[in-house]
């Protein structure tokens, strides 16, 4: 499953807003019926609904990215 997230990773790097990069997403999955497929197999997987998977997915992604900068800061703030 990593190809999809790798996919999903892509398309939040090369897209600025998570409302566009959704669109581009769905559209993707629209005129992709195997890419569809292991969509719907991520989101069954990692227990995220069809509708909601590329959200949460995105959310929790930049979740994980920030707390990493705050950890770095927070350790410059100490030295």
């Amino acid at each position: 499953m990593t190809e999809i997230t790798d996919l999903f990773i892509k398309i939040i790097s090369d897209i600025d807003s998570i409302d566009m990069a959704e669109a581009e997403f769905k559209k993707m999955i629209a005129d992709d019926n195997e890419l569809k497929n292991l969509y719907v197999e991520w989101c069954s997987e990692n227990g995220s609904s069809f509708r909601n998977g590329f959200l949460d997915f995105c959310e929790e992604y930049i979740e994980n990215r920030n707390s990493v900068w705050d950890s770095l800061s927070d350790h410059n703030e100490d030295a």
